[in-house]
């Protein structure tokens, strides 16, 4: 059982990830895969809503997910959207990518190779990976239109079985470590971390939510 001042912390965390963008139709869904299939359910739902005309799933095996699956993310989540009722001519399929960079990178290019300019975007990601997935796709994509969202859970209700707290806090802690060193590598553009966010970070490794840090 956590603390309550952990729970405290990790939801600053959790906010400062999230960006909160009101969503308008777009030219494109483009989902990034990871080990959470409820990404998937969130931008078919999207779809089917209006929001776009096409979806793009992207995602290899990754970080999170080479040790737990054997097909790729992007293929599981275009299955998911098929059962929901999103036609397979509007998915476009992208199954090599392992990180967020190339995510965006080699969706880049099968749009490029299908013929297709998408101007607008929505990108659907983890609640707690929103804001890294905006200032990663604006420095590879920057002449492009952006709002991102996530599948749409408090920081309560988001936690499974498979995805648990103590799971989610440290990676909270590694993504938030990331949005400030990737800058300097030029994996993203910058973004203001807020000094009480920053502070509780720093309390989360002290507690040792350390195990998703970039070494």
């Amino acid at each position: 059982m956590l603390s309550s001042e952990i729970i405290m912390l990790a939801k600053e965390l959790w906010d400062y990830h999230h960006m909160n963008h009101e969503l308008k139709r777009s030219d494109c869904i483009l989902a990034l895969g990871s080990h959470d299939v409820r990404v998937a359910a969130r931008a078919a739902d999207l779809y089917l809503q209006g929001f776009a005309p096409l979806i793009v799933f992207s995602g290899g095996l990754g970080n999170l997910t080479s040790d737990i699956w054997t097909v790729p993310e992007a293929d599981q989540f275009a299955a998911i959207a098929i059962q929901k009722g999103v036609p397979e001519k509007d998915i476009l399929i992208e199954n090599q990518s392992t990180n967020t960079g190339e995510n965006i990178t080699f969706s880049q290019r099968l749009l490029k190779e299908s013929g297709l300019d998408p101007q607008t975007f929505i990108v659907v990601q983890k609640p707690y990976m929103e804001r890294r997935s905006f200032a990663t796709f604006k420095k590879h994509w920057p002449d492009k239109e952006l709002l991102v969202t996530s599948p749409q859970y408090s920081f309560e209700a988001y936690p499974t079985k498979d995805i648990t707290l103590e799971k989610v806090i440290n990676i909270m802690v590694g993504d938030l470590q990331r949005i400030r060193i990737y800058p300097a590598k030029g994996f993203q553009i910058p973004m203001d971390i807020p000094a009480s966010v920053w502070q509780a970070y720093e309390k989360l490794i002290a507690a040792g939510f350390d195990k998703h840090l970039a070494r």
